[in-house]
């Protein structure tokens, strides 16, 4: 048998197309801020994580897997696990609750965390497993924590792991509450979208240490403050995950776009506005600020923790433009 237990040719065909991803990641520029990462994605088997992943087309979801009886079939899932492209892992009732994100934007978030030999790094949602095994190829096993809320996801991530060699902490919980007793951490970073910043995090983590996660469409670096303080912007990219699952927190309701031009509402930087004021101003209120404002690009929002809530403002913490995010605390003012 060849790599970590495919037949021969598959075993050739695995190295060559993992290659390729790489190759194809570090043509988008993904490396750019930290190139050591190039190392962990040529090294960590992708197809190890997914053993078997869906593909939509006209008829609902098709299938992969590494098992299949056609040969043809198991090097279809192989040429896959090895796109450039996020693969959905497991559904429930039809609807996606976790997938393996894209290769070039894990590699994008990962530089962006811009860690150094021996961080502590706490992943919220451990999905396949397949991202905190690139974070223990770099920092080690002991120094990464991932937490899910399925015990199902959870256990088939420690399976593939210990397949591909690695054991990091995998905890099942909620990724809200973080994992107190594995802090402090120097890093979270989350792959699964939020409406807010739980509070937690930031308590788990010294100052200046770094939270990125996916947010309204966006991905928000965080520096860290202190227990209860925290400021940063989004980054230039969007970025598109399932929802961070746990109590008390529902599926937002569809936008109504009536009375938005349609260039607007197929923009992807309005869409990201409307969904970042979501509650705060209607589609058309959004649309007025965003045409004023010159149809602005993420990099130019940012969020601020602090005083017992959290806002998200265009340009600058105390300019002309703020709207509270959602969450339990007292609401922050709104300025438009």
């Amino acid at each position: 048998m060849g790599e970590h237990g495919l037949g021969g040719r598959l075993a050739d065909l695995a190295a060559a197309e993992r290659a390729a991803l790489v190759r194809e990641i570090d043509a988008s520029g993904a490396f750019a801020v930290d190139p050591r990462w190039r190392e962990a994605f040529a090294t960590v088997p992708r197809h190890l994580f997914v053993p078997y992943y869906y593909v939509s087309g006209a008829g609902g979801y098709e299938r992969r897997w590494c098992e299949s009886a056609d040969p043809r079939g198991r090097e279809r899932w192989l040429r896959g696990a090895y796109e450039d492209a996020p693969l959905a892992t497991r559904l429930r009732d039809g609807v996606l609750v976790s997938s393996s994100s894209q290769p070039s934007l894990m590699a994008l978030m990962l530089a962006e965390l811009r860690v150094g030999d021996g961080a502590r790094v706490l992943e919220i949602g451990a999905g396949t497993g397949y991202n905190a095994a690139l974070l223990s190829y770099r920092l080690g096993d002991a120094n990464v924590t991932t937490i899910d809320l399925d015990p199902e996801i959870t256990e088939s991530a420690r399976r593939h792991l210990a397949d591909a060699g690695y054991r990091p902490t995998v905890v099942t919980g909620d990724g809200a509450r973080g994992v107190p007793e594995r802090a402090p951490f120097d890093r979270i970073v989350a792959t699964c979208t939020l409406t807010s910043i739980p509070s937690p995090w930031l308590a788990q983590c010294p100052p200046g240490a770094l939270v990125l996660a996916p947010l309204a469409t966006g991905l928000i670096a965080l520096t860290v403050r202190d227990a209860a303080h925290a400021e940063g912007r989004f980054l230039r990219t969007p970025a598109f995950f399932v929802p961070l699952r746990g109590a008390d927190r529902p599926e937002p309701e569809p936008v109504p776009f009536a009375g938005v031009p349609h260039r607007a509402r197929e923009n992807d930087l309005f869409r990201f506005l409307v969904a970042l004021t979501r509650g705060v101003l209607d589609p058309q209120e959004a649309y007025a600020l965003w045409e004023r404002e010159g149809m602005p690009g993420r990099e130019r929002y940012g969020v601020t923790v602090g005083d017992g809530h959290a806002w998200a403002w265009l340009d600058a913490p105390e300019g002309p433009y703020a709207w509270p995010l959602p969450g339990p605390s007292d609401p922050a003012p709104v300025r438009t």
